[in-house]
């Protein structure tokens, strides 16, 4: 990548001696358009807490620690004007830790790169690192991949959750919360 614009240097060159059919040939050869493919992916809670517990709820890009989607939800519901939640996550409505703490898989080699779409090339990362890296390889952001975490070790508050739910069943009547409730049920057998 780094050497790119080199070939942008000569393309120019090139150009400026009036040779179009040069030019047009050095990028189709030298640096060639790829298109980038949308794909949009939707993962079940469960799939994304077995992603969050096999990586210690720890951002694989920043190497911080996350939290447990759920558990900053509910702090929305107890706390609505100290910790305000947006259902579109409008800046102005919604509390900074949606972004910087919430956890959300990430393709390491994007799909739209030529990355499979399977777990082994899943990380867990924040909103705020997803968003940034989109469609782009490590590299090009100047970024490393940081070791998993230990489960057991910080569990994004996983079993706080879990606990706070058995004292607080009727914090199921979220649809949300209820749904990371039985996605974290079955998770936490395979990870215990």
């Amino acid at each position: 990548m780094n050497a790119n614009h080199e070939i942008i240097k000569k393309v120019c060159d090139i150009l400026m001696d009036g040779s179009v059919a040069e030019a047009k040939e050095i990028i189709q050869k030298q640096y060639p358009f790829t298109p980038l493919l949308r794909n949009a992916r939707q993962y079940s809670e469960y799939k994304k807490t077995k992603v969050f517990c096999r990586d210690g709820f720890i951002d694989r890009y920043s190497g911080e620690k996350m939290v447990f989607p759920p558990v900053l939800r509910l702090l929305s519901n107890i706390m609505p004007i100290e910790f305000p939640f947006h259902k579109n996550w409008k800046m102005s409505e919604c509390h900074l830790a949606y972004w910087q703490l919430l956890p959300t898989i990430d393709h390491v080699i994007p799909v739209t790169r030529g990355g499979e779409d399977k777990a082994s090339n899943w990380v867990c990362t924040s909103q705020l690192r997803n968003s940034i890296k989109s469609s782009w390889l490590l590299k090009e952001v100047g970024w490393k991949l940081h070791k998993p975490g230990d489960v057991k070790e910080w569990d994004g508050l996983l079993n706080w959750f879990m606990s706070y739910i058995d004292m607080h069943p009727e914090a199921k009547d979220d649809k949300y919360i209820n749904s990371w409730h039985r996605a974290a049920k079955r998770a936490i057998k395979e990870f215990a």
